[in-house]
């Protein structure tokens, strides 16, 4: 205590100047005795003032020693001159450095990386949940009778017509197809028959004539059958894309403006149903909420009924230009064949610039391609 009392005694009154030179020499030679230590210097520069640059260093060093819950971000360590009776204080304040803001904004941004998936994942599964089960529910009190559904009866002609042309298209697919077949096999039959006939008449000399002729008339029936069958291939083709392709990929958009429409009159159902509930601070939200998703989903139905009535229309202009073509080359490849005009039936065929690929015909040798 006495000890104490001297100290404040000495504060509280002037020392001669004498005394001021020994205490600091005495202070001087005491801190050349005590061990140095970075955190412990104070450089004073020769007018008596701290010297700046190094005390920056010493508060860094201070700081990344101290514990990270003493809130380093907001503290700044000062120093006085050797007149000042606050030497070594450590004042609070906003620190200004770069380092405090980085510090700050750091976590920050790390829990919005770690965040957002997860929180993305689960909105896409909520939101696909909420709309599935709407979906369904129109679905069900459509087929039961009691919900209402938009139609557009000039769209829903022109899709029902496609449909029904579509299966009936198939079947003219599948005839013709039988067609191919059995007028192949009746050409393989041809030519094996004319093969033997030609035989006799080398080794019967007494019918040589008479199985010659029907030699070449077999042939000739064989070779203008392929020329029919090349035909008819080609028509099957086309209309094969025609019905598997072209068709095909217009109901698919049609299937897509038919879910679209299932969602647009789920969510006017449920606007409809919010609409006549009372309307208060709790419901106005889902109201407004309401209103937002069923204007996404009207505007996504306009974009694909649309999308619909184009497709539609090029699809009845293309299908004319086909199946007029095809039309016309199987009308004059039969009637050529039948009525035995060789040339006219070579000449559609010319006309359609259709290249030959008989099936059952042999490829030729190496010995022949030499």
């Amino acid at each position: 205590m006495s000890d104490c009392s001297n100290d404040t005694s000495t504060l509280g009154t002037s020392k001669p100047a004498t005394e001021e030179v020994k205490s600091s020499s005495e202070e001087s030679t005491m801190a050349q005795e005590s061990p140095k230590s970075s955190a412990a210097e104070i450089p004073v520069t020769s007018n008596g003032e701290v010297d700046d640059s190094r005390e920056h260093g010493f508060n860094r060093d201070l700081k990344r020693s101290l514990p990270a819950g003493l809130g380093l971000s907001e503290t700044q360590i000062t120093s006085h001159g050797f007149d000042s009776t606050k030497e070594g204080v450590i004042e609070a304040g906003a620190f200004q450095g770069g380092q405090s803001t980085q510090a700050k904004s750091g976590p920050v941004l790390l829990a919005d990386e770690t965040k957002n998936p997860a929180m993305e994942k689960l909105e896409l599964v909520r939101k696909w949940s909420l709309n599935t089960y709407k979906c369904t529910r129109q679905i069900i009190s459509e087929k039961l009778g009691r919900g209402s559904r938009t139609v557009d009866l000039e769209l829903e002609a022109q899709i029902d017509i496609l449909r029904d042309n579509k299966k009936k298209y198939e079947n003219i697919l599948k005839l013709a197809q039988t067609l191919s077949t059995q007028l192949f096999q009746m050409v393989h039959t041809q030519r094996q028959l004319g093969d033997a006939f030609a035989d006799l008449s080398l080794k019967s000399l007494e019918l040589h004539e008479e199985f010659g002729y029907n030699a070449d008339t077999q042939k000739l029936l064989a070779k203008n059958g392929e020329t029919l069958l090349g035909a008819i291939n080609f028509f099957i083709a086309s209309v094969n894309t025609l019905v598997n392709k072209t068709i095909e990929d217009t109901l698919m958009t049609v299937k897509q403006y038919e879910s679209a429409r299932i969602e647009y009159d789920a969510y006017r159902t449920d606007l409809e149903e919010l609409n006549l509930g009372p309307r208060d601070a709790n419901t106005l939200p889902k109201i407004e909420q309401s209103q937002h998703l069923f204007q996404v989903h009207k505007e996504k139905y306009d974009k694909m009924r649309n999308d619909v009535s184009i497709k539609l229309k090029f699809l009845e202009e293309n299908k004319v230009k086909v199946l007029h073509n095809q039309l016309v080359l199987f009308h004059n490849a039969i009637a050529a064949y039948f009525a035995g005009n060789q040339k006219q039936l070579e000449q559609t065929l010319k006309q359609f610039h259709i290249k030959l690929k008989t099936p059952g015909v042999d490829a030729p040798s190496w010995l022949e391609e030499q």
